[in-house]
């Protein structure tokens, strides 16, 4: 069964943030002994945003790790992020938090994870437990 990665992850390695590489690294390496590495096409975007990572720099990068990059999302993945999202933004006005503080891109991670069956490797896990109580979570 692939491991799908959350975008903390890879950012962690590709920054070269000192306090978690090492512990990325590992957690990469045993999840990826594990069945193979997957990332959802709203990882892909966001790594996107970081300096000097260009399309055909992460997509080498996913090539020489062996992550694969799953571009396709249905409606169950699209459905299930919007209704985590809608839960997640009730709670925070419920709770006269103001407006929601993640974005949608965090409930898309879940959602893919969650429909496909993938565990999901994050150095958050916060968010994912509350809104995917069913995510098998892997932690740094």
């Amino acid at each position: 069964m692939a491991i799908a990665i959350d975008t903390n992850i890879l950012v962690t390695l590709l920054d070269g943030e000192v306090e978690w590489e090492a512990a990325a690294q590992r957690s990469l390496e045993k999840a990826a002994d594990s069945g193979g590495l997957v990332i959802c096409g709203a990882v892909f975007a966001e790594l996107l945003a970081y300096p000097r990572k260009t399309e055909a720099f992460l997509m080498e990068f996913c090539s020489e790790t062996g992550i694969s990059i799953d571009w396709s999302m249905d409606e169950a993945i699209w459905r299930s992020a919007g209704r985590a999202y809608a839960r997640y933004a009730r709670n925070r006005r419920r709770q006269r938090a103001g407006s929601p503080r993640r974005i949608l891109t965090d409930f898309i991670i879940g959602a893919h994870a969650v429909e496909n069956r993938h565990p999901l490797l994050t150095a958050d896990s916060r968010v994912y437990r509350s809104a995917f109580p069913k995510l098998k979570l892997l932690s740094i």
